[in-house]
């Protein structure tokens, strides 16, 4: 039987690292954190018109997400019902229906059974394709142009689940008066570490930038004084960090700090641009919130690299990872050129900064192979007992600087709360309590 409350303590700020190792924990996680959570499934730009569709997955399971004929999305368990075979085993296209290549069981868009073969010869007409449809996603929903999907019947509506994270989430989202689209096809390459690795650093870590991205940064940069210069920032550069519902968020508040520059044409489509942005974010939120965040509990994604991200968990000790550029629909095809560009250059299996933090999660998987590196607790108590709430106007619990680990151990924290088996009424009741708590900390 796991001890949970002997895995994390968030309000020690320490952490096992068995839980990144334990195939016991693993299979809980399957059970009590991906099928109760809501999960990244599809943008509407990878669904352009009816029969549209993309396989997924939801942690281990695969389905199908598709665009049905009255413009509807619906999504289903890519398995027969026969014998548990794939029904489509492309990753997208467009299609009319799905057949088994196994013994060709036909499904049409919606998931319903509608073919058996030698049905009156095989089954004497006894069989009722009604029953034996594919597992359908019970709960869908639609926000900004992303679909995300749950199988927990009893879990939040995805805008409570999502909570204040969606001030942040939306910066991204919602920046353009057209939307987003997504650069056709996923890049996906497999990484030896526990899934959680990617999740707290997206949603919490920029500790480890000015050291574990040094070389990159030398590289890319024109100014070779700009290391240095984000080191000494750890100490005075003003920035913020949120958490809340286990979602984290991390940005700075001088971008000048390190330059980014894309391109030429983009960036002048920005500045053309920039008026437009700001009235529908605000100044601040357009301004400022650009940097790294984590949809608890495996959707990430980078702003300022317009990159995006699921973690699935392929294991305690491997992760698949699947990526998408996300442009502005209607930029000028050479500001889109220029956005691709740099995502590759910078975060793609080859990109320079992908491929330190690849490094540095596969050698902690490898260091934790030892007995007593099992058993040794971590920390994680960077800024515990300075956190902040409400800061400047920002929606949730804020910290006052982005070096923090605060949003790592509200990560660690609903991990908890689900790995322990609460009910989300009992979590919503546990959140509420901790508020009181905290606003009874908090001068």
């Amino acid at each position: 039987m796991i001890d949970v409350s002997e895995l994390v303590r968030p309000d020690e700020g320490l952490i096992n690292p068995s839980i990144y190792t334990d195939p016991e924990v693993y299979e809980l996680e399957l059970e009590r954190i991906f099928a109760r959570s809501w999960l990244f499934l599809a943008h509407d730009s990878q669904l352009p018109k009816a029969g549209s569709f993309v396989q997924a997955y939801m942690a281990e399971d695969p389905v199908l997400v598709v665009r049905q004929r009255d413009g509807s999305v619906k999504a289903f368990l890519n398995q027969c019902r026969h014998r548990g075979m794939r029904i489509c085993r492309t990753d997208e296209g467009v299609a009319r229906a799905f057949t088994c290549s196994y013994h060709g069981w036909g499904y049409n868009l919606a998931g319903e059974l509608v073919n058996v073969p030698m049905r009156e010869r095989a089954y004497h007409n006894e069989i009722d394709p009604a029953e034996w449809g594919p597992r359908p996603v019970p709960r869908l929903h639609h926000h900004r142009g992303f679909y995300f999907g749950t199988w927990d019947e009893e879990a939040p509506p995805f805008d409570a689940y999502l909570g204040d994270m969606a001030w942040y989430f939306d910066a991204m989202a919602d920046r353009y008066d057209e939307g987003l689209t997504l650069v056709p096809g996923a890049t996906k390459w497999v990484i030896d570490c526990n899934w959680k690795f990617a999740a707290e650093q997206f949603c919490s870590d920029m500790y480890h930038v000015p050291f574990s991205h040094a070389s990159a940064f030398t590289a890319l940069v024109d100014d070779p004084g700009v290391v240095a210069r984000m080191t000494e920032a750890q100490l005075t550069q003003p920035g913020r960090q949120f958490s809340g519902n286990g979602h984290g968020s991390g940005f700075g508040l001088r971008p000048d700090i390190v330059p980014h520059q894309v391109g030429p044409e983009f960036d002048a489509w920005l500045t053309a641009n920039r008026e437009r942005i700001h009235g529908r974010l605000g100044e601040q939120r357009a301004r400022n919130v650009h940097g790294h965040n984590t949809v608890f509990p495996n959707f990430s994604w980078l702003d300022i690299n317009n990159t995006m991200r699921v973690w699935h968990p392929r294991g305690p000790g491997q992760m698949e990872v699947w990526a998408w550029t996300y442009v502005p629909k209607g930029a000028p095809e050479e500001a889109v050129r220029e956005i691709r560009q740099a995502t590759i250059r910078t975060f793609s299996p080859a990109g320079v900064f992908e491929t330190d933090d690849g490094e540095n999660w596969t050698e902690i998987q490898q260091v934790l192979r030892g007995h007593m590196a099992r058993r040794t607790l971590l920390n994680a108590r960077m800024g515990l007992g300075h956190e902040k709430h409400g800061t400047d106007g920002m929606p949730g619990q804020v910290t006052d600087d982005m070096y923090s680990e605060m949003a790592a151990r509200g990560m660690y924290r609903r991990w908890a709360d689900l790995m322990s088996g609460l009910t989300w009424q009992q979590i919503a009741e546990l959140d509420r309590s901790r508020q009181r708590e905290e606003e009874v900390r908090t001068p």
